[in-house]
């Protein structure tokens, strides 16, 4: 399973650990002779930086990048782009005492229980470090999006409430946390520094706007546009909760009060209707504190070293509205393959590739399961060849492919193609089992 790659037509795929040698990404959905976007990148990291201000973690990466492949004079190639971020203000003495110690609302039990290992330093793959990749896969995939807007800004941090108006947005940029509301701005920054000082840390409440967005982007059942932009957000470590338009308070509502679309968030049935679409998202405090921690069952007491942030915000909000960025270009990109408008050769072929990728990747996803069959056939003494179910299948995708317009002799040479190394596959398992 591909848990590191995430979107199906400007999917991406990322790797490395916090601690490790660097941090990159690999990211294949791109045509060539595109400019590459060298200055908006630069932009997008400097937001999400660590060490720009004394509210923020301390480790001083600078996020310069290097790209290894898929640019030539400044354009893209049509080949995959891989880039790298090396870490280069690594502490990992740090962590030293965390060897056999899982921190408390950490990913640490939960991996060391799937994968058997633990990597304490830093969290590996669980650090917010891997956000650096997820926000230049954003940045790359930006231009799609044409007149779209996203706008993501703290509304809550701690206890202190934003008193909201619209008409001050502009001051939501000219203050490091984002923050929308100058009347309690000061009283956010001293919170923020007494619970600094007590070695502590907060959760907030992030509101996200998005504006200029067509009508008709997303798909019925299971490719709704509120559905992905869900998974992507709740990708994001630390995020805890999200609620797209009046959210949980539609649950004190009557139907004809909650038919109002201001209610509904801009999406219905899934799919976009032009109008703004507005999302909350709950962030959890930051897990790594300084503070003593008892760890109950053990007995033992904890303070976790090392340089961590005090609230997420505002570095979480890049990678916030990069993920969107990811899911709204991967609409727009299949509302662009089902459309009636005229493509040219290179948009058609974009089209014919993306298809062609879906069949193979439902190959892999067939063969991946005839495997786990081959081993109960095996393991129950289950002869390899059923006649009868082969006839099955050939006579059920002939009927279905009739009723698509496919010829029932192509249906047959494919399928039964497919059956042929399916077999094969479950036979030559069998005989490296017995070798």
């Amino acid at each position: 399973m591909k848990s590191n790659s995430f979107g199906k037509y400007f999917g991406f795929t990322a790797f490395g650990e916090s601690h490790g040698h660097s941090m990159g990404l690999v990211i294949e959905d791109v045509l060539p002779g595109i400019d590459f976007p060298f200055s908006e990148l630069k932009t997008a990291l400097e937001k999400r930086k660590p060490g720009k201000d004394s509210l923020t973690s301390t480790r001083q990466e600078d996020d310069d990048f290097k790209v290894i492949s898929g640019i030539f004079q400044g354009k893209t190639t049509g080949m995959p782009i891989c880039i790298l971020f090396k870490n280069k203000d690594v502490r990992s003495e740090d962590y030293e005492n965390l060897q056999n110690v899982f921190r408390p609302s950490h990913a640490d039990f939960s991996w060391f229980q799937k994968f058997k290992i633990y990597d304490y330093r830093g969290g590996g793959r669980a650090s917010g470090r891997e956000t650096i990749s997820r926000v230049a896969a954003g940045a790359i995939v930006k231009n799609v999006l044409g007149e779209i807007q996203i706008k993501s800004y703290p509304i809550k941090i701690g206890n202190i409430k934003a008193i909201y108006n619209y008409h001050q947005e502009e001051f939501i940029s000219t203050n490091p946390l984002n923050w929308p509301c100058p009347k309690t701005y000061d009283e956010i920054v001293n919170l923020l520094n007494q619970t600094k000082n007590e070695l502590d840390s907060l959760g907030a409440i992030v509101e996200v706007r998005i504006s200029n967005i067509p009508a008709g982007l997303g798909d019925p059942v299971f490719e709704k546009l509120d559905a992905n932009i869900a998974k992507a957000i709740m990708s994001i470590g630390g995020v805890r909760g999200i609620e797209f338009g009046s959210g949980f308070e539609l649950s004190e509502m009557r139907g004809s009060e909650s038919n109002f679309s201001i209610h509904q968030g801009g999406i219905l049935g899934g799919v976009s209707t032009g109008e703004i679409i507005k999302m909350r998202i709950v962030v959890k405090p930051v897990s790594s504190i300084g503070k003593p921690q008892y760890l109950g069952e053990s007995g033992q007491t904890i303070a976790i070293k090392g340089r961590h942030d005090i609230c997420l915000v505002p570095r979480i909000l890049p990678v916030i509205e990069s993920m969107i960025q990811l899911v709204l270009a991967d609409a727009i990109a299949y509302q662009n393959l089902i459309s009636l408008k005229e493509k040219d050769l290179n948009g058609y072929r974009e089209a014919l590739d993306k298809i062609d990728e879906d069949i193979l990747i439902a190959f892999y996803r067939r063969f991946e399961l005839v495997h786990i069959i081959g081993n109960y056939k095996e393991n129950n003494e289950i002869a390899i060849l059923d006649n009868n179910r082969e006839k099955e299948i050939l006579e059920n995708m002939s009927v279905f492919g009739e009723k698509m317009g496919i010829s029932e002799d192509f249906v047959i040479k494919i399928w039964s193609l497919i059956l042929e190394e399916s077999k094969k596959r479950q036979v030559e398992r069998r005989k490296k089992g017995k070798g």
